[in-house]
């Protein structure tokens, strides 16, 4: 079944390059942007764009380089030349002999034809890319070095139980990334845990400045004993959800992410024996959906999903290296298609591109020393690339196997929590529902995004992770329910603001919110509010529709 195309935008345009926004994690483009379908979709080749992992049994731990996987180079596109920057990750690399090579500053040739230089007078060597002539007149053109185009040899090392050195801006490989591909605990469970810290004496006499290291001792204190408390929960036969639910609800550590969240969301089973297996029979599956998707090139796909998941892949998180690899795009591409043409009903809404990245940065951060927004995915082994892309594609349908009635035609889901929302701001904030009713301002104009996207145009994937691990510890109606009372609570707290806007600055200020800077403690208040507005109203829903 096709795809239903993308509601019509159902507010005022308003449009600026995205390098002028403040927030430079997105661009304006946003799910409503019906004018991208008329872009032409990039040309691609696909049957070797997949290639299936080695068994894990065939990995020995290597002492000589691990070789990056290499991306499928892509065929020529018909995109304008004034579309170039825009779509570099998809730039054809044209024959090594369209344009002279350079020996003065070549590194090396890089893969069908692209020349690879490298930037002078720069505190960081940064990767440029020469492009042909024909398509800058005035001769080679370089691109910003985040700019990434195809793939490059990377520089690695491994010394025995070392992490696998990169370029400093590539970040770090961990050297047993295949036991942690195989059983994402290990590290944890295998190794002596870490004793408690020591109780504070709160009695004794102390100066401001031994105060302020008292604070950041007692902070410490608490991280340590909450991560003891998870893994002694983790470590058990057979998990007890309810505990880790409650662990969970108050955020999850960083490096327990991978092994929680699967287990949080059912794809991992609580008993500790069935993982190992579990995780190999289901990446085994999606790789065999993978073959099966793909089988017949690009001439066998749904081209009206396919059409816009090129559209969009690109486009998601824009200016963030991750999301800019090539690497990175056709695991999400592959992702996005096994789920359309696994959900008939709905096919590929845009927005879903956005669900796909906390999930993958949560897996790929277990396999990396670094921040997986820097890092360059072609440098992980084959399998490991694989894996993370698996383990994504089924935490992603868990999450929207419950809301998937905002993706089907009509979006009834979406209309739905739009309508409760305006109804409880109503209730619980009276003059600002009346300021923006007197400016003609509809809920539908700025809330249908918050709820397509959940709010991941709004704040940073960062903190979309850490308010992801509350909605999985609520249980499984938390992205539509829980989702809800969190919306209302991130609108009330422009309010003052809000109610000293005409009808554009409104729509304006919504669009482009000042939450650039949001860290953990925003996020928490913000839940915390949540929490309270779901406590007192979502067992009075006849309250709603009353007048």
């Amino acid at each position: 079944m096709a795809a239903k195309p993308p509601p019509a935008r159902p507010h005022i345009g308003l449009h600026s390059s995205f390098n002028a926004r403040s927030n430079a994690d997105w661009g304006e483009d946003d799910v409503w942007d019906s004018g991208s379908d008329s872009e032409s979709p990039r040309q691609s080749t696909i049957s070797n764009s997949w290639r299936l992992p080695p068994s894990p049994s065939s990995y020995r731990r290597q002492s000589s380089p691990i070789t990056a996987p290499k991306p499928v180079p892509r065929p020529p596109s018909n995109s304008s030349s004034s579309n170039v920057s825009f779509s570099y990750t998809h730039l054809s690399a044209p024959s090594p002999g369209s344009y002279p090579s350079n020996a003065a500053d070549t590194t090396q040739p890089a893969k069908g034809g692209w020349t690879m230089v490298r930037k002078s007078g720069t505190s960081q060597d940064a990767l440029c890319v020469k492009l042909p002539k024909d398509i800058d007149p005035n001769g080679d053109v370089d691109v910003d070095s985040d700019m990434v185009v195809g793939d490059f040899e990377p520089e690695m090392e491994q010394a025995a139980g070392t992490s696998i050195k990169v370029k400093p801006d590539q970040g770090s490989i961990k050297s047993d990334v295949i036991e942690i591909m195989n059983d994402p605990l290990h590290r944890f469970l295998r190794s002596p845990q870490p004793q408690p810290e020591p109780r504070f004496n709160h009695r004794m006499g102390h100066s401001p400045r031994s105060s302020d290291a008292e604070k950041l001792l007692r902070e410490s204190s608490i991280r340590t004993n909450r991560r003891i408390k998870f893994i002694d929960c983790l470590s058990k036969d057979d998990v007890n959800i309810s505990e880790l639910r409650k662990l969970a609800w108050a955020g999850t550590p960083n490096d327990l992410r991978a092994a929680v969240w699967p287990i949080l969301l059912g794809y991992l089973p609580l008993p500790s024996n069935l993982r190992a297996s579990t995780l190999a029979r289901k990446r085994g599956e999606y790789s065999s959906l993978v073959e099966l998707a793909f089988a017949r090139d690009r001439q066998g796909l749904d081209q009206q999903i396919w059409h816009q998941i090129e559209i969009d892949v690109p486009r998601t998180r824009p200016g963030v290296r991750l999301w800019m690899q090539a690497s990175t795009q056709r695991s999400l591409e592959r992702i996005l298609y096994v789920w359309a043409i696994r959900h008939p009903a709905s096919g590929y809404v845009q927005g879903i591109n956005d669900l796909v990245t906390p999930f993958f940065q949560v897996f790929l951060s277990a396999y990396i020393e670094s921040d997986p927004e820097e890092f360059d995915t072609s440098l992980l082994p084959t399998a490991v690339l694989s894996a993370v892309e698996a383990d994504s594609f089924w935490c992603l349908s868990r999450l929207l196997d419950g809301i998937q009635d905002n993706y089907i035609s009509a979006q009834p889901g979406i209309q739905r929590s739009v309508k409760r929302m305006a109804e409880l701001v109503a209730r619980i904030d009276a003059p600002l529902y009346t300021h923006l009713e007197s400016q003609n301002v509809e809920f539908m104009q700025f809330a249908f995004r918050w709820m397509n996207c959940l709010l991941m145009r709004e704040i940073s994937v960062k903190n979309t992770i850490r308010m992801w691990d509350t909605y999985l510890a609520e249980g499984a109606d938390a992205f539509s329910q829980f989702h809800l009372y969190v919306c209302s609570a991130f609108l009330v707290k422009w309010s003052e603001k809000l109610r000293q806007m005409d009808f554009q600055g409104i729509i304006m200020f919504l669009q482009s919110l000042p939450t650039q800077d949001w860290g953990d403690h925003e996020i928490e208040m913000l839940l915390s509010e949540a929490f309270v507005l779901n406590s007192i109203w979502h067992n009075a829903q006849s309250h709603f529709n009353a007048k």
